[in-house]
């Protein structure tokens, strides 16, 4: 089965820290992407199984907006992305993250 994406975008470096480090500690995800998104905003993507994707956005949704300034400009989650979408996408799982993984 493949591995649920969550995704949050932020104005903002420090809100989309604060979110990885929130999305990673509350749940059994994988950091699998981090980028600029535009002028400003910042994105980062887990991956894992949906009920800890669902966990693990919440939790860096919560600790985005707690940063002085922090604004969450999108969230989205994809319960079973096809494999279209992972082979275009920066959301595999790289060798860089591959260590981190969680089954």
């Amino acid at each position: 089965m493949p591995a649920a994406v969550g995704t949050i975008e932020t104005v903002g470096f420090p809100a989309v820290l604060a979110a990885a480090d929130a999305m990673v500690k509350a749940g059994a995800v994988t950091l699998v992407y981090y980028g600029l998104a535009e002028r400003g905003n910042f994105i980062v993507a887990v991956r894992g199984r949906v009920a800890e994707v669902n966990v693990a956005v919440a939790a860096g949704i919560e600790a985005a907006e707690k940063v002085y300034g922090g604004e969450v400009v999108s969230h989205y989650i994809i319960p079973n992305p096809s494999g279209n979408v992972v082979d275009v996408m920066p959301i595999e799982y790289t060798a860089e993250v591959e260590q981190f993984r969680m089954f």
